[in-house]
């Protein structure tokens, strides 16, 4: 029978995640009464501005670059200079033996994930997430035919459960992602936590006589507010990685769409894997990352935007939080507050905030049931005009 369009691809078109839905809504509520009078934390979309060193940059490549070369296109594996500069800023910091060879560009963190489960994924194969996890993780998953089984989350101190994990890989398990600091949660999983992981990834290959391929979405690993809080290089854990990076929330560059794909050096039969990698991004389509971006961020490597911004919004966020009666999971690092829902069900909780113009975001397409995501990269200034609204808010649940 004729049909004319994926039934599964029309299926998404018309059901945005409702991370975009909440975004969209308070752009219509905002028309209606004043953007300053809504108070939206849906989106996970930088609010500090780039460095200015990235700027200068720009400036300096249009001016002073050949605009055909500039705009041109890369070698579809992106340009040798940007590969190794970055290879060279990774072992620099992290000791992990990157070359070159190694480094895949991407147009940022969402083509890092699909190219990489495309190179790697087959029908009837499975891959895991941790609970709560970003919801993409099922639509990109499944659109290779494979299927995302979710460990169930950790609900104490939301780091990886690793008990409900041993139990549920299987010989059909191919791949997991994990995600720290972690979207939703902003929790930094434990290097004790990781390597826990990572000895039961081993058990598990050689139980099952193959590789378990661990990917690693670091998105955020800057974004890190303490001290003494430390993400480890997965790829110094465990052989099998990829690191699937972005530049879009360590440098604000969400919409130049620039990251990469490491594909560890230690991996079993790593240059297959990574013809693999390549495979998949032409595939896709994919010719290359954008070509200015790949100088851009190749001169500003170990730059951030100002985190001491996001630092204060989530010590002003959690701190008035927390009196007001809501319990809420303390962020190490990235720019989100994970609150538990003042009643069992998180997206009637979500519309009750909406009468006091908060715009919150349910937990359910995340994994797990009864929390709210509140994304704290808006302006100091909305939060403080917001504060009012979550205490009444809490209030008219007897708080």
């Amino acid at each position: 029978m004729f049909q004319p369009y994926q039934s599964s691809m029309l299926a998404l078109g018309k059901a945005p995640s409702v991370i975009r839905e909440t975004f969209e809504y308070g752009n219509r509520r905002a028309k209606e009464i004043g953007r300053e009078n809504v108070f939206d934390f849906s989106l996970g979309n930088p609010s500090v501005p780039a460095p200015e060193s990235v700027h200068e940059t720009m400036r300096r490549l249009m001016d002073e670059t050949d605009s055909v070369l500039l705009h041109g296109y890369t070698s579809a594996i992106g340009a040798e200079p940007t590969r190794q500069a970055i290879a060279d800023d990774i072992n620099r910091r992290f000791s992990a033996g990157i070359s070159a060879a190694d480094l895949y560009m991407t147009c940022g963190a969402a083509a890092s994930l699909t190219v990489t489960l495309n190179a790697i994924l087959c029908p009837g194969d499975v891959c895991m997430a941790f609970a709560p996890f970003f919801p993409e993780y099922r639509v990109f998953t499944e659109a290779t035919g494979a299927k995302l089984t979710v460990v169930p989350a950790d609900t104490e101190n939301f780091q990886l459960n690793l008990a409900a994990f041993a139990e549920l890989v299987t010989p059909e398990t191919k791949a997991v992602i994990i995600n720290t600091p972690n979207n939703p949660t902003g929790v930094v999983f434990t290097e004790e936590n990781l390597r826990k992981l990572c000895d039961i990834l081993r058990e598990k290959e050689q139980a099952f006589g193959h590789p378990i391929y661990l990917i690693a979405d670091e998105p955020y690993r800057e974004l890190i507010y303490d001290a003494d809080t430390v993400v480890p290089y997965l790829t110094n854990l465990y052989d099998d990685t990829f690191v699937c990076y972005s530049f879009s929330k360590s440098i604000s560059l969400p919409g130049e769409r620039i990251g990469y794909i490491v594909v560890s050096p230690k991996m079993a039969d790593n240059r297959n894997v990574y013809a693999a990698v390549c495979g998949a991004g032409r595939a896709l389509g994919f010719v290359c990352a954008p070509s200015m971006m790949q100088r851009v961020v190749a001169e500003n490597l170990g730059k951030t935007g100002d985190l001491s911004i996001y630092r204060r919004n989530r010590d002003l966020l959690y701190n008035a939080l927390t009196e007001y009666g809501y319990r809420c999971i303390y962020p190490d690092g990235a720019f989100y507050l994970w609150v538990q829902a003042l009643e069992d069900d998180a997206n009637a909780f979500c519309q009750k905030a909406r009468d006091y113009e908060l715009l919150l975001v349910p937990s359910d397409s995340f994994g797990c049931k009864g929390y709210i995501r509140i994304a704290y990269c808006v302006t100091t200034e909305m939060i403080e005009r917001s504060l009012p609204a979550f205490k009444k808010l809490a209030e008219a649940y007897g708080k």
